[in-house]
């Protein structure tokens, strides 16, 4: 897929989760946003699987386990969501690190937990 492929899914999933983020404001957990966003964006027609595992793998190939994905958008970006005050420095490595192993080019980080919807797109 084409980058900006991914790039017009990420300007549709930053739309609607300041929609989610509108209504519902901060102070939910995790998993309510999660299911909010998913159903938005499957009623868009979008391709969204909650809680998917990706295999993570060590450089010489090596199976290392699985991780399970907040959200896996049509085979090709990884949303890792967040009900926290704030983004650390933390989730973004986390993300990263995701990405790396799992051998993903795109990713997304969302955080309705502050006051102000949070978003870093990230790519590797």
């Amino acid at each position: 897929m084409r980058d900006s492929d991914v790039m017009a899914k990420c300007d549709l999933i930053r739309e609607t989760a300041l929609q989610v983020h509108n209504y519902l404001r901060n102070g939910f957990l995790e998993k309510i946003y999660e299911n909010a966003l998913s159903n938005r964006l499957r009623k868009q027609g979008m391709g969204i699987v909650q809680q998917y595992p990706l295999k993570v793998w060590d450089e010489d190939e090596s199976l290392l386990g699985e991780y399970f994905a907040d959200m896996f958008v049509d085979g090709v970006l990884l949303v890792e969501l967040k009900a926290a005050k704030g983004l650390s420095d933390e989730h973004t490595a986390q993300l990263l690190g995701y990405m790396r192993a799992c051998r993903l080019r795109h990713g997304l980080l969302i955080n309705f937990g502050a006051k102000t919807l949070q978003i870093k797109k990230l790519v590797l």
